[in-house]
């Protein structure tokens, strides 16, 4: 949690917040005029109709915006600034940073992101679409019956995994025995039992088809991760130690899916 409140503190320091910007922010009108006119130039009468905003304060902040040069008018048309797009678009990205670690505070809060890098943590707006997927006293395997449901499901697979559930043998056999392919990074001793319990002759076949890697970590993994054929699955340790079984990043965006390859491969490297 400090390494993304210091990512923040570090975006705010670079200007991505000046006077301009304040002025923009502080009216939630003035966001919504340009968040239409981002996606296109508009009249008024426009931006009233698809926002059902009142017509006169549409028009007093839109003069206000162009007072101070960043809307641009020709005939009733307005087009948003140039370098206005440019601050506007910075600013919906720090805002979605801000909003993926809120929405998803329990997340982060008091968990270990040792293994996110910079890099990441900076292109954290590509979670922007998933959902936390959280048990409950009622149901109290709902993140590992939603994993289950994603490995039937899947033909290719990558995880990273900080331990076996009893259920994983068996669901990774059956990937192998319809031909798909899974891709491992896990600690030697939970390497062992995950191949004991797998059918030998299965195993040395996929291997031997390189249709199973399996990739030996020797420091201790503490997170989760599974990139199946449709979604990604992100899960943190507590900073005490332990795995919080209890609460998965789910999301099936193209976005998070990229993100979540380019922490599979950063941790892959760690094997090399």
């Amino acid at each position: 949690m400090k390494k993304i409140s210091a990512v923040i503190k570090m975006i705010m320091t670079e200007n991505y917040i000046d006077k301009d910007i304040l002025f923009i922010v502080k009216s939630e009108i003035r966001l919504k005029i340009l968040t239409e006119l981002n996606e296109k130039p508009q009249t008024i009468r426009e931006i009233v109709d698809n926002t059902n905003m009142i017509y006169s304060s549409v028009s007093n902040n839109m003069n206000k915006l162009e007072y101070k040069n960043h809307v641009i008018k020709e005939n009733r048309t307005y087009s948003i600034n140039p370098m206005t797009k440019i601050y506007f678009n910075q600013l919906m990205e720090f805002k979605k940073s801000i909003d993926v670690i809120q929405n998803y505070n329990s997340l982060w809060y008091k968990h270990d992101i040792t293994y996110l890098n910079i890099g990441l943590i900076e292109d954290i707006t590509k979670l922007y679409q998933s959902k936390l997927i959280e048990t409950n006293p009622i149901d109290i395997y709902k993140t590992h019956n939603n994993i289950k449901r994603q490995l039937k499901n899947s033909r290719n697979v990558k995880g990273v995994l900080p331990y076996i559930h009893p259920e994983y043998p068996k669901l990774i056999e059956n990937i192998l025995k319809n031909n798909g392919s899974v891709e491992l990074i896990m600690e030697k001793d939970i390497y062992k039992g995950l191949v004991s319990q797998m059918d030998e002759k299965l195993k040395r076949k996929s291997m031997r088809e390189g249709r199973l890697k399996i990739n030996i970590i020797k420091e201790n993994l503490e997170i989760y991760l599974l990139i199946c054929d449709d979604a990604m699955n992100l899960g943190l340790f507590r900073n005490d130690g332990s795995y919080d079984q209890n609460r998965i990043l789910n999301s099936s965006s193209d976005e998070a899916m990229n993100w979540a390859a380019s922490l599979f491969d950063n941790i892959k490297e760690k094997v090399i």
